[in-house]
């Protein structure tokens, strides 16, 4: 008898199946197990505003008009009527106010993109306080930062575009930083504006930028971080049944992708609830950019707010060396810019030098049992966030009736100050939680309840955890630091400790050293400490 035949799709796919192996390459892909944690959901929302800027932003494009040639404008706002400006400009004004749903597409845009870095942001830092990155995962998280440099750069290249006052302040601000560079800073300026600023090419090369390079780079970049996402899997966090071999979850297909699938839309409401409520960069309000005039209360996206800081921060300092002005107070934030960002992008590499671990790590490590790392990463956001307040200090001041110049120098102070106590602070901090899980392990936790024995002696019940607790508290690894190199070698010949060698050490005592982690508690302790402490009701003293 002959077997029925199916329908042209299955024939279809049969097809590709034939030639491709679409069916066991899916097949084995639908079942792959992800960990169920709300942490996963922060790179989840990075991906889904990634895919809202493409998706508004090819919307966009087919009514933005990237040209710099001058018009005279008669449009639907009526307060600009008869103003000189760039087709860029009336292009951005004709999209809020006369193509259907332009403005709300605008809004989205924008929102999304604010929306997208912010959750890169927060995605590398639980990435990084859950020590993530580790082997086999550098690349992942090298991918990763590089998407959030780009995306930030982009976003500044996006708000650009319109050609407006606020967004001219902000070019006039990349001029000066890069004519600051001593030799070439001229000849780069010349270069990237096509002549004296602000030329008559730089709207069509940002708007090429915008959409086309920086955009393919990062859809590489996306494709290789998920890539190697399924290939490496998930890592997840410590807990019974759960082994660094193995992955403890739903499978991709139909729960995960159900779930995702539903928080994709949630992402799109909420973003789209947001642009309509709340207004972003209304262009309209600025006029056109023109070189001799400023907007009050320029700021760039809060993403880039922090280069600005560092200018704000910097004394004007100049030197005139052979008939030149170098200018310190432009190029030495120029240069302190990229460390900021290259000091956390690069550190997987600085903790594998110092630890010398060369083990593959597929558990999400508790901050906690990791102070050194940890306290680093909160020092690194207490000098981000002091950078973002130095680059509003004049908001700050207006809006809280303060002195700019105490805010100036309050961040100035803060720059050094403030990252080195928020180290201390939170290294402190993790050692103290790690001495508390250790004595949760061995003696219970506290349950609040005071109970007198019969000889007068008051005590607090204790409520001993759970196996699946004791193991969640304990399972994590613990080094021990490096020790440094015998003074005399086996020939008795004195050995001399390099100094490179020398700072590994320390920061390896640093990091594993007594100062450094609360040893947890073992097997031996915890029955040895139970064969001690039984029951005080059952070493009541007897008369």
């Amino acid at each position: 008898m002959r077997a029925e035949k199916g329908g042209k799709g299955e024939g279809l796919a049969n097809w590709f199946d034939g030639r491709v192996g679409l069916f066991k390459m899916g097949k084995a892909q639908l079942r792959k197990v992800f960990p169920d944690h709300w942490s996963y959901l922060i790179g989840e929302i990075a991906l889904y505003t990634f895919i809202i800027i493409i998706l508004t932003g090819v919307y966009l494009t087919m009514f933005f008009n990237p040209s710099m040639r001058e018009v005279v404008y008669h449009g639907t706002y009526r307060p600009l009527n008869g103003v000189r400006m760039s087709e860029a400009y009336q292009s951005a004004l004709n999209i809020s106010f006369d193509v259907r749903g332009g403005l709300l597409m605008r809004q989205i845009h924008h929102w999304a993109a604010i929306l997208f870095v912010a959750s890169m942001l927060v995605h590398m830092m639980r990435t990084f306080f859950n020590g993530a990155f580790r082997k086999p995962r550098e690349i992942n998280w090298l991918s990763g930062a590089g998407l959030l440099i780009l995306g930030m750069f982009d976003g500044f290249l996006g708000y650009s575009l319109p050609d407006d006052l606020l967004s001219g302040t902000g070019m006039r601000f990349l001029e000066g930083a890069i004519l600051s560079v001593p030799v070439v800073g001229t000849y780069l300026v010349f270069f990237i504006f096509g002549g004296q600023f602000p030329g008559e090419i730089i709207i069509p090369r940002l708007f090429t930028f915008h959409v086309l390079l920086l955009p393919g780079i990062m859809l590489g970049l996306l494709a290789v971080h998920m890539i190697l996402l399924v290939y490496h899997k998930h890592t997840q966090h410590m807990g019974p049944g759960r082994k660094n071999m193995n992955i403890v979850g739903p499978p991709l297909w139909p729960v995960y992708v159900a779930k995702s699938g539903g928080f994709f839309f949630l992402v799109f409401g909420v973003n789209v609830v947001m642009s309509a409520i709340a207004q972003v960069n209304p262009v309209w309000l600025y006029g056109p950019y023109r070189p001799d005039r400023v907007s009050t209360d320029a700021q760039p996206d809060w993403y880039m707010g922090f280069s600005e800081g560092l200018i704000r921060l910097m004394p004007g300092w100049e030197i005139n060396l052979w008939g030149h002005t170098l200018v310190l107070g432009v190029f030495i934030p120029l240069m302190i810019f990229p460390v900021v960002l290259l000091i956390i992008w690069l550190y997987p590499f600085l903790e594998a030098w110092v630890t010398g671990d060369r083990r593959e790590h597929h558990f999400n490590e508790r901050p906690r049992n990791s102070p050194s790392r940890t306290a680093f990463g909160a020092a690194w956001m207490a000098l981000y966030a002091v950078l973002l307040a130095a680059g509003g200090n004049d908001l700050i001041a207006t809006h809280f009736d303060l002195s700019l110049n105490a805010i100036t120098w309050t961040c100035r102070i803060a720059f050094f100050v403030l990252p080195a106590i928020v180290f201390v602070i939170t290294k402190r901090w993790c050692i103290g939680l790690q001495r508390r899980d250790r004595e949760k392990v061995l003696h219970g936790r506290e349950t609040g309840i005071i109970k007198r024995l019969s000889h007068g002696e008051y005590i607090e019940i204790h409520e001993p955890l759970t196996q699946a607790e004791r193991y969640t508290l304990t399972a994590h690894d613990q080094q021990d630091p490096l020790e440094p190199p015998a003074e005399i070698d086996e020939a008795g010949v004195p050995r001399k400790a390099s100094r490179r060698h020398k700072l590994r050490v320390r920061l390896s005592r640093s990091y594993f050293g007594d100062r450094g982690q609360i040893p947890k508690a073992t097997v031996e302790e915890y029955r040895r400490h139970q064969a001690e402490h039984e029951p005080h009701e059952e070493r009541e003293p007897t008369h």
